[in-house]
């Protein structure tokens, strides 16, 4: 994965956490910078971490599954980016805690960056560098998810389904991405 590739991923994963983060700032009301801050450091850390111990998971695995490597990419990014866009299509209402503590934030973090486990077993399977992509990753979602809950309580709820849309369509697009990549070699 190129430098593109890898920023559309980092994106695409963090959508979860930013429309989070916006329900966040929502509960907040008026949210100090500093509480922005810490939001951003659970999800952008976790954002990195998971997607590492996917790529060591998918490394480990990987001569049972080199043959069919792109497919494995391909299945779990369109799964993650179409479970996204029912998630942000369903009625379901998020918890809008205005807790920042370890007991409120360590589920949403864990909840919000599952699919990145997935994405480091697509990252391991493309072979593709592991060190930037999980730096690029968590960067992303932390500058992300800190200013989606500076700004949650200015664009209240009519933004949150729309980038859980937009970040399963990036999702989707990367892994068609990496299918049509596939089979064009053989050409």
């Amino acid at each position: 994965m190129g430098l593109f590739e890898t920023f559309v991923l980092a994106v695409g994963l963090s959508m979860d956490a930013f429309a989070v983060a916006i329900c966040k700032g929502l509960a907040l009301g008026r949210p100090r910078l500093s509480s922005a801050l810490v939001v951003g450091l659970w999800f952008g850390a976790f954002q990195a971490l998971m997607p590492l111990i996917g790529y060591v998971l998918g490394v480990q695995f990987e001569s049972y599954i080199q043959r069919f490597d792109h497919w494995v990419a391909f299945i779990l990014l369109a799964m993650i980016g179409g479970n996204m866009i029912r998630e942000a299509l369903s009625a379901e209402e998020e918890d809008q805690n205005d807790s920042i503590s370890v007991r409120a934030m360590l589920p949403l973090a864990v909840a919000t960056s599952i699919d990145a486990l997935a994405s480091g077993v697509a990252i391991a399977a493309v072979k593709s560098a592991i060190i930037p992509a999980v730096t690029f990753i968590g960067i992303t979602t932390f500058i992300l998810s800190a200013f989606a809950v500076m700004a949650g309580s200015k664009l209240g709820e009519r933004f949150r389904t729309g980038s859980e849309i937009a970040g399963g369509v990036i999702l989707i697009l990367i892994a068609l991405r990496i299918l049509i990549e596939h089979m064009m070699e053989g050409i």
